[in-house]
């Protein structure tokens, strides 16, 4: 496996733009925040989330910084990173709650995009609406740099044994 790994990685830094290199460079740094932060998600390092967590106000927070690699066809950031992070501060946010032995998963998203995803990162917050013996309801909200919100999404959660 690492002697293809080295021939992939070799091919692509032989044939790829600078661009290409750049995307490159920030998928391979990602990966090792995951290995370096041992996170448990794949996802944490290749966006490179910062996270942060208010039991008290049971609010969560996710700042992803912006790269080309997030991008699509239209140079702005695709919405599916964009439901990626709601989704998963949303998931936080109910996670963070629940007792030891139980997760919470996601039932329903509906998320409405405003704005462009333009900047240099995007900035996430979700809160409890309601925390149910069978689900959690959160709300979430994304930002881009200057300030300008891109979405607003609402989530259910199942919450379920580990």
């Amino acid at each position: 496996m690492k002697e293809h790994l080295y021939q992939l990685l070799e091919k692509c830094i032989e044939t790829g733009s600078e661009k290409d290199l750049n995307a490159l460079a920030y998928v391979l740094e990602g990966f090792n925040k995951k290995i370096v932060n041992k996170r448990t998600q794949y996802v944490d390092g290749l966006l490179h989330m910062e996270r942060t967590f208010d039991r008290e106000r049971k609010i969560c927070e996710i700042t992803v910084p912006l790269n080309p690699v997030l991008n699509n066809s239209l140079e702005i950031v695709h919405g599916g990173i964009t439901a990626t992070i709601l989704d998963t501060v949303m998931g936080s946010a109910a996670n963070i709650i629940l007792p030891e032995g139980y997760g919470a998963v996601t039932n329903q998203l509906n998320i409405h995009y405003i704005a462009p995803g333009i900047g240099d990162k995007i900035y996430s917050k979700a809160e409890i609406i309601h925390h149910g013996s069978k689900t959690i309801v959160v709300s979430g909200e994304a930002y881009r740099s200057d300030g300008k919100k891109i979405a607003y999404a609402t989530g259910t959660f199942f919450i379920i044994p580990k």
